[in-house]
């Protein structure tokens, strides 16, 4: 037991998001009709515009959020630019929705690797052949790009082109919304500063 006149804080689940993502992503993979793992990604670019799009994210714990793409994409050079970023979870078949904000850094090249390994042999021939967001003039030409790749790589593996890789999203707040009856949602708001480890947790009005 402590000594007399001093508490100590034990730390549970409710005083962390990341348990209840968890939770709520298992029960989503066994209930939506498409893939859980897809979220709108927000970014903005130098005119502070913003930018959104649909990405898979591929690890979600409590290191952060990992999504993987081409580096000279749009999304790409805004999270390089900008690493201020927002992802937005949104599960149908369960009437949920999970919000986060967080600075993205890229992951490790050990990390990317691997991820990109375990790509289909397919996928990994298109991460070479598209030049993402970049204007085409027809679809022959992403065909051909295809074509010369898969022949280029056809008597061994497909290595990571180095313009491809990942971001991580160490989130700063996280919000979990239930929908209610009449409107009345529930919403839970964990958040933190950045260089924090702890989190505050808050019940927002619907």
């Amino acid at each position: 037991m402590p000594p007399a006149g001093k508490m100590h804080a034990m730390k549970t689940k409710e005083d962390e998001p990341f348990s209840k993502f968890a939770a709520w992503m298992k029960e989503a993979q066994a209930s939506e009709p498409g893939e859980a793992e897809a979220c709108a990604l927000a970014t903005a670019d130098a005119d502070g515009f913003p930018n959104v799009r649909m990405v898979l994210v591929r690890n979600a714990d409590a290191d952060g959020f990992v999504f993987y793409t081409n580096l000279m994409s749009d999304k790409g050079e805004e999270v390089r630019a900008n690493p201020r970023a927002a992802l937005c979870f949104y599960w149908k078949s369960l009437a949920r929705q999970v919000r986060v904000r967080g600075i993205t850094r890229p992951v490790s090249d050990a990390e990317a690797d691997a991820y990109f390994a375990a790509r289909p042999r397919g996928s990994r021939i298109g991460a070479w052949a598209s030049k993402q967001s970049r204007p085409m003039e027809e679809r022959s030409e992403l065909e051909r790009r295809v074509a010369d790749y898969a022949a280029r790589y056809e008597a061994g593996g497909v290595p990571r082109p180095e313009f491809w890789s990942g971001f991580r999203l160490h989130p700063l707040s996280l919000e979990f919304w239930q929908e209610g009856e009449f409107r009345l949602h529930e919403r839970v708001l964990y958040h933190r500063e950045e260089g924090e480890r702890l989190w505050r947790k808050t019940r927002l009005f619907p």
